[in-house]
């Protein structure tokens, strides 16, 4: 029998399995191409699980569950609330944009496969053993495939698909072997034992240090290829710039924040004994990241392949939080630097949902708004949407007072507070990144206020659109202005996770 514990930590997730099934199969009666009873039973779903997964996580307790198989705690129910959040605004702008296109988009598979994706994300983040993480992994990642696959008919579209469930498999794989490999040699899938057994001071029997740090590697690549982080980043513009924009969103957006769980699930709370061992590793992530990120972007004409070689800069972003939190053997600071990691992770899904949400806005049937040359004189026709670009373009190159200067800010803190001359080189080298990086943000900018427009179509959009677009941009302005809010909570998160 079940323990009312168990079914306490999992029901959100529960209700989200049955409601994604209920909704496949009304939608397979739908008859109105919008799918408008579809579309309503899909966001009403995701608002009470993130109700859901917010009174949980300000609750604050820590609750295991199906025999320590997964855990409910305030980290993991923020990341949860924060993922169904950026599921529904993404399918808000999302819609008109499906609803306009052909037929393999306007189906009810873009809400369906979206709720099964988020209850992947949801697995991943709630695993506290090795194979429930595993599974959340390729629930998350088939879906994935399937959203990207969409566009049946459309050989860009196809060939990205392909692309990402070839490498997506390949790290998989590799996740999966170190995993192995970690399970040969600790003799257990349960996180918190095996941080037990890699534990020195928890007394167990010696370990081969060499088999565990082989099995590192092959996580860290893993679990990197899920990041997006260089040289594990090849999938990722092909992707972005193949998917139908919707879709590219849902990739692109709430599964970084699972992703991030995962890291924080092996790394820190199975694996922190081996900090010394992954934090170099992480270290050599952080370098490829920004450079490979940053300059490919500049030669980018492409918006939605520019935003993805820029991703891959912003998730070297969210490793320096990752690998300043143990000094020396020292873990005084891990809460400081992996609660700035999860503030930059979250913010920068916000700052990615309403960049890509004025992307699907400009576009329309027969035309995709992709090209950085399809914003030119955007604030003539429309200023809302341009100031909204504008203060996503200013975020993401980490200009005051927009939320991603405190954000690279709060990160490269923790990596200077380490007092490791090491460290302060390369928070001086992320720094000089941020610098190049400005000039593909601000090229944008310049496109939308300086030159004429290209094109006078109408752009339109439903009340809903505009609204949720509007408190999307004012967000990344005004968390940037006072962000302590976010910061104590994501600090609070890490202290009543980790302090357990």
């Amino acid at each position: 029998m079940i323990d009312t514990y168990s079914w306490f930590a999992v029901y959100p997730d529960v209700l989200l399995l049955a409601m994604a099934c209920i909704i496949a199969l009304v939608d397979l009666q739908a008859t109105d191409a919008r799918r408008n009873l579809t579309y309503v039973l899909t966001v009403g779903t995701l608002a009470v699980v993130a109700y859901l997964y917010g009174s949980h996580a300000a609750a604050g307790d820590t609750v295991y569950g199906f025999g320590n198989m997964v855990v409910s705690d305030a980290m993991g129910n923020w990341l949860k609330c924060f993922s169904a959040i950026a599921v529904i605004v993404t399918l808000v702008y999302g819609r008109p944009y499906a609803a306009s296109r052909d037929m393999s988009t306007r189906g009810g598979e873009l809400f369906t496969l979206s709720l099964f994706a988020l209850l992947g994300m949801n697995i991943m983040i709630s695993g506290n053993n090795f194979l429930v993480i595993y599974l959340g992994l390729e629930l998350l990642t088939l879906s994935s495939y399937a959203l990207v696959a969409l566009r049946r008919d459309d050989g860009v579209a196809t060939e990205a698909a392909m692309k990402y469930f070839v490498l997506g498999a390949m790290s998989s794989g590799f996740l999966l072997y170190g995993l192995s490999m970690l399970y040969g040699a600790t003799g257990t899938l349960d996180i918190t034992q095996v941080f037990n057994a890699v534990d020195p001071a928890a007394g167990g029997v010696p370990l081969n240090h060499q088999v565990l740090v082989f099995g590192l590697v092959f996580i860290v690549a893993g679990l990197a290829f899920k990041l997006g982080a260089a040289p594990f980043h090849m999938w990722i513009p092909d992707v972005y710039q193949g998917a139908p924009t919707a879709v590219t969103l849902i990739v692109g957006g709430a599964p970084k924040l699972a992703a991030f769980a995962i890291v924080i699930r092996l790394l820190v709370e199975g694996l922190l004994p081996l900090a010394f061992d992954w934090q170099q590793m992480l270290a050599v992530l952080v370098v490829a990241s920004l450079l490979v990120g940053n300059l490919a972007a500049i030669a980018q004409t492409n918006l939605k392949r520019m935003l993805a070689y820029s991703t891959i800069s912003h998730m070297g972003f969210v490793l320096i939080g990752l690998m300043s939190g143990v000094v020396n053997g020292d873990a005084a600071g891990t809460y400081n630097a992996y609660s700035s990691a999860m503030f930059y992770a979250v913010t920068y899904v916000l700052t990615t949902l309403a960049s890509f949400g004025v992307i699907m806005l400009l576009s329309r049937e027969g035309f995709e708004s992709e090209q950085i040359s399809d914003l030119a004189g955007l604030n003539q026709r429309s200023p809302l949407y341009a100031a909204v670009m504008a203060i996503c373009m200013l975020s993401m190159a980490g200009l005051p007072p927009t939320v991603g200067f405190y954000g690279k800010l709060a990160v490269l803190q923790a990596l200077v507070s380490s007092g490791l001359t090491v460290y302060t080189g390369l928070a001086v080298f992320a720094v000089v990144m941020s610098l190049i990086g400005a000039f593909y943000y601000l090229r944008v900018t310049k496109v939308m206020y300086f030159d004429a427009p290209t094109s006078q179509a109408k752009i339109e959009g439903g009340a809903d659109v505009r609204f949720v677009l509007t408190i999307n941009g004012a967000l990344v302005l005004v968390l940037g202005i006072v962000p302590g809010g976010l910061m104590a909570l994501c600090a609070q998160a890490m202290v009543r996770t980790l302090g357990n």
